[in-house]
């Protein structure tokens, strides 16, 4: 199973690079039923893969022009400041379990996976919509625009309870509340994902460094980036729109496989 983990690590980079987006949401589902590591230390190490993996994608996009560095502060530090304080505080006090009721036990790990589940439900079908254009950005969007703030708040959040990048819903939100066309908006994401992810990732080496496989998280992002220099440059040759599509099939399936059974230890 630890072939395919591998295997995986590098698809997670190459999905990345090719469309934009996507490609960390298999992160924690590759880590937990692969490599058989703890939800709560699983997300963490999620966050690393995913920080480093984007953090390189995001010079090339840079080299193209298609990142906006004021947008990515905007959205950004609300982020940043809410997937820190779910990593180093709130996170660790979720009891476990979170509760008991007769024979139905519902821990913390099946808790986070049942969320990532219904995360990669939501998912697929945001990547399943077309997507929408935005116009050019100006000064007075990017300025005290609060809905983008917000957005960026929630973002954290949920990056910090599911380690995950969360492109799927920082692109819809740079183009609808900043008017940032599609190509600058994924470029964008990914400087955003990659400071987001690495800074909760802090918070994790803060609390429970001591438990982390250092060689095996190096070993898993180095894959990973290997995955996203070869997608992005198969992405200058090919059409990734209906590639999309077909991953975000591939994540409803999983989304769903995740989910039943989850449910199935709970009940049984």
């Amino acid at each position: 199973m630890e072939l395919f983990g591998y295997v995986a690590a590098v698809f997670i980079g190459l999905i990345l690079g090719l469309i934009g987006g996507g490609g960390s949401i298999l992160t924690v589902p590759v880590l937990v039923y692969l490599f058989h590591i703890n939800p709560t230390l699983g997300t963490g190490y999620s966050l690393f893969i995913v920080g480093s993996t984007s953090l390189i994608g995001v010079f090339s996009k840079m080299k193209q022009k298609e990142v906006d560095v004021k947008t990515a502060l905007v959205f950004g530090l609300p982020s940043m400041i809410s997937v820190f304080l779910t990593r180093k505080w709130i996170l660790p006090q979720v009891p476990d379990p979170i509760f008991s009721i007769n024979n139905l036990n519902l821990e913390k790990s099946t808790a986070m996976m049942l969320l990532f589940a219904l995360l990669m439900l939501f998912a697929s079908i945001k990547m399943l919509r077309p997507a929408k254009e935005g116009t050019s950005l100006t000064d007075n969007v990017t300025r005290n625009n609060y809905p983008l703030m917000f957005q960026g708040f929630i973002v954290g959040l949920l990056t910090g309870f599911v380690g995950v990048g969360g492109g799927f819903l920082i692109v819809p939100a740079l183009v609808m509340f900043s008017k940032l066309p599609m190509k600058l908006a994924i470029g964008t994401s990914l400087l955003i994902i990659s400071v987001n992810s690495l800074v909760g990732f802090t918070g994790d080496v803060w609390s429970q460094g001591g438990k982390m496989d250092w060689s095996f998280l190096s070993l898993i992002s180095v894959l990973s980036i290997l995955g996203i220099l070869i997608g992005g440059q198969l992405s200058k040759h090919m059409e990734t729109k209906h590639l999309r599509k077909g991953f975000a099939w591939f994540v409803l399936m999983m989304g769903l496989f995740v989910f039943v059974k989850e449910i199935y230890s709970v009940i049984y």
